[in-house]
C-alpha cells in the first residue's frame, strides 16, 4: 500500500499522486507542468500500461493536462471525475492538443530555418479524443467502487465548476486506509459556485498549498473596483486587457461585467463593448450556462429561478476565428477583451498585448496566479520591456493586480478546511505549492500539531507502515541553481530523473524473483552507479 509523488512537489503544477493497493494501480490526476516548474512533459515517470484508473480533482490543465499522453502511452483504463469535469475536459484537453500542434510547427520551422531535427507534439487532437471515451461520469457524495479494495467519493472544492476533493478508501489484507486529496481548495463568496466543502475524517490528507504563505486582501467590492478601472482606462480612449484562464475565471468576470452593465457603472461609457476572444473560453462558457443548477450557489440559484441568465449581456461577443481576433486591435473603440491564456504564455492574448502594451492609456488586469518563469509573472513583477513574437514591447500601460480574486483558499482559508478534520490525519502531504511556500505552510501546520512533511518528487511513502520508504529527489535537484527555464540540460535531467523512475517500478516488478536474477541486476545497478556517481 503505497503513495508516490510524481508532479506538484515543491512546485504549483503538474499535479500527479500515484497509489498502489495489491495488484492495482490508480493515479490521481494526470497534470501538465507549466511556466518555471517544466521539467519535461515529454516522458511520463512511470509506464502508463501499468496504470488501471484514473481519479481527476478538476478539468484544470495542470490536473488533468498529460491525459493525452497517459493514453497516447498505453492507459486504456476508466478516467472518474464529475461530469461538469467530464463535459469541460472534452474541450479543453482537444485545446491544449491544438496548442501543442501549433507550437511544434512554429517550433519546426525555426527548426528548419537552422537545420536542426524536428521535434514531435507532445500529443495530438486525435491523442486527446481517444482519452474522451474513458471519461465516467461521477456525482458529489456518491461512492464509486474503483477496483477490489478501492473506493472512492467525490466531494465539492468550491474551485471551478465540477472542481472536487476526493475521498480514497483503500484496503490491502486486514489493512484499511483513508486518504483525502484536496484538489485546489476554493476561496470563499466566489461568484457562481458554492463554496468549498469541508470533510472531516482521513488517515492522510494530500493538501494543496498554493497561497499557504499569505493572505488574500479583505473581501472588497469587486464589481466596484472593477468598474472604477473602466471608467478610468475608458476615459482616456484606452483598452482594458484581461489575460483570464478560459474556464473558470472568465465565467466569473462575465458574471462580475453583467453586474456592471445592469447598475450603469462606468460613467465614461455605460454601453462598453466586452470581447471573449478565446475559443476555449467561448465554449467554456456554453457548459457553465447549459446546466449550473447541480453547481451553483444562492446569489446564482436566484437568477436562474427568475430566468435571468447570469453571463449573458448585452454589448458582450464571442470572437470565434482569428480574423474577428485581428479586428479588434485594428478597431480604436475602447473595449474590454477576455482573452486567454491566464498567464500568458499562450493563446490570443499574446497577440492583444503586443498591441496595448506599449499603450499608456491602456490597462492589463490580472486576475489570477501567475507562476515563476511566466510571461504573466514578469509583468506583474514590474518588467519595462518583454518580448513577443520576436518584437522587443515596451511595457507603458497600467499594470493591475486582482490578488483578492482568487479561485484558491489563502492560508486562513487552508488552515480552515485542514481544520475541520477531528481527530487530526495522521500525517498531511503538503504539495501544489512553490518550494519556499510548501516549506512555510508545513511550518503553520506543525505549529497547529498536526504532522506533515512536503514530499519530494517521485518519494514514496507506505501508507499501511506510516513511513517513507524512498526520498524521492530533493527540490534543489530538480532545479540546480542558475539554470535555464525549459533549457536542454533541464530537460535532460528530467529525462533522467524520469528515467530513474521507471527504474523504481522495474525493481519493484522483480519482487520474488529468483535470488540469481536479482544478485545480476544488482550488480549491474551497481556498475551503474559506481560509473555515473561524480
Amino acid at each position: 500500500m503505497k503513495l508516490t509523488f510524481y508532479g506538484a512537489a515543491h512546485e504549483v503544477t503538474g499535479s500527479c499522486h500515484c497509489i498502489e493497493v495489491g495488484n492495482t494501480r490508480l493515479l490521481v490526476d494526470c497534470g501538465l507542468q507549466q511556466g518555471r516548474d517544466e521539467k519535461d512533459n515529454q516522458q511520463l515517470p512511470f509506464a502508463a500500461a501499468s496504470i488501471d484508473a484514473v481519479l481527476v480533482t478538476h478539468a484544470h490543465i495542470d490536473h488533468s493536462g498529460r491525459l493525452p499522453l497517459l493514453v497516447k502511452d498505453g492507459f486504456q483504463g476508466k478516467i472518474y471525475a464529475i461530469d461538469a469535469t467530464c463535459r469541460l475536459l472534452s474541450i479543453m484537453l482537444r485545446d491544449s492538443a491544438h496548442i501543442q500542434e501549433v507550437d511544434t510547427q512554429w517550433e519546426n520551422r525555426k527548426r528548419g530555418r537552422s537545420g536542426d531535427e524536428g521535434v514531435e507534439p507532445l500529443y495530438t487532437v486525435q491523442d486527446a479524443e481517444r482519452v474522451l471515451p474513458l471519461l465516467t461520469p461521477c456525482r458529489y457524495g456518491e461512492f464509486v467502487e474503483i477496483a477490489d479494495g478501492v473506493r472512492a467519493r467525490f466531494q465539492d472544492a468550491g474551485h471551478l465548476l465540477g472542481s472536487s476533493s476526493i475521498e480514497l478508501w483503500v484496503r490491502e489484507g486486514q489493512v484499511e486506509k483513508k486518504l483525502v486529496f484536496s484538489g485546489d481548495i476554493g476561496n470563499t463568496d466566489q461568484p457562481i459556485i458554492r463554496d468549498p466543502q469541508f470533510l472531516t475524517q482521513a488517515d492522510y490528507v494530500v493538501m494543496e498549498s498554493t497561497y499557504g504563505d499569505r493572505l488574500h486582501a479583505p473581501s472588497s467590492d469587486y464589481v466596484a473596483e472593477l468598474a472604477d478601472i473602466l471608467n478610468q482606462t475608458f476615459a482616456k480612449g484606452g483598452n482594458v486587457i484581461i489575460p483570464s484562464f478560459a474556464v473558470g475565471r472568465t465565467q466569473e468576470l462575465l458574471y462580475f461585467l453583467r453586474e456592471i452593465k445592469e447598475r450603469r457603472l462606468v460613467g465614461a461609457d455605460p454601453h462598453f463593448p466586452v470581447y471573449v476572444d478565446s475559443p476555449l473560453a467561448t465554449e467554456a462558457t456554453r457548459i457553465y450556462s447549459s446546466d449550473l443548477l447541480p453547481y451553483a450557489d444562492e446569489d446564482t440559484l436566484k437568477l436562474l429561478h427568475l430566468g435571468d441568465a447570469p453571463l449573458e449581456f448585452a454589448g458582450m461577443q464571442m470572437c470565434e476565428s482569428s480574423e474577428e481576433s485581428k479586428a479588434l486591435n485594428a478597431d480604436p473603440t475602447p473595449k474590454v477583451i477576455l482573452s486567454a491564456s491566464g498567464m500568458c504564455e499562450a493563446g490570443r492574448i499574446r497577440h492583444h498585448l503586443k498591441h496595448n502594451l506599449w499603450r499608456p492609456e491602456c490597462t492589463v488586469v490580472f486576475v489570477g496566479y501567475q507562476a515563476e518563469g511566466t510571461l504573466g509573472r514578469a509583468l506583474l513583477e514590474g518588467a519595462q520591456q518583454v518580448k513577443l513574437f520576436g518584437e522587443e514591447i515596451a511595457v507603458k500601460a497600467r499594470i493591475v493586480n486582482f490578488p483578492g480574486l482568487s479561485a484558491h483558499a489563502d492560508k486562513n482559508g487552508l488552515l480552515r478546511w485542514i481544520g475541520a478534520f477531528s481527530p487530526a490525519p495522521a500525517h498531511i502531504f503538503v504539495v501544489h505549492g512553490e518550494n519556499g511556500v510548501c516549506q512555510q505552510f508545513c511550518t503553520a501546520l506543525e505549529a497547529r500539531g498536526f504532522s506533515a512533511h512536503a514530499p519530494n518528487f517521485s518519494e514514496v511513502y507506505d501508507l499501511a507502515a506510516g513511513q517513507i520508504i524512498s526520498a524521492g529527489v530533493p527540490f534543489e535537484q530538480l532545479r540546480p541553481k542558475g539554470e535555464r527555464k525549459n533549457g536542454t540540460s533541464n530537460q535532460a535531467f528530467g529525462k533522467l530523473l524520469a528515467a530513474g523512475t521507471r527504474l523504481l517500478d522495474v525493481i519493484a516488478h522483480n519482487q520474488g524473483g529468483s535470488n540469481k536474477d536479482l544478485g545480476k541486476f544488482r550488480d549491474q545497478i551497481i556498475a551503474l552507479c559506481e560509473k555515473w556517481d561524480r
